[in-house]
């Protein structure tokens, strides 16, 4: 289980701000797809990877970065304000 943290307007199109994901992705990647076929709001969310940044357990990563032993993903545009 990895907890899927989102913000800034990816919040607003998800309507959550955190979810708990069961997924068996190996990468950020594959679990973006999993995600963006959740919902509507989830497939608008993820629909431009460029305007998007990841961090892996506060640490920025990659989209190919691997998932094994990541506890929490976290989303968010570029940049965010306070």
């Amino acid at each position: 289980m990895i907890e899927v943290r989102y913000f800034a307007w990816l919040r607003e199109r998800i309507g959550e701000r955190a979810e708990q994901v069961d997924t068996t992705a190996a990468t950020v990647a594959d679990l973006v797809d999993e995600l963006a076929a959740r919902s509507e709001g989830h497939a608008l969310a993820f629909a431009d990877l460029k305007s998007l940044r990841v961090a892996l357990d506060q640490q920025m990563a990659g989209f190919d970065a691997p998932l094994a032993g990541v506890r929490e993903v976290a989303f968010f545009p570029p940049m965010t304000g306070g």
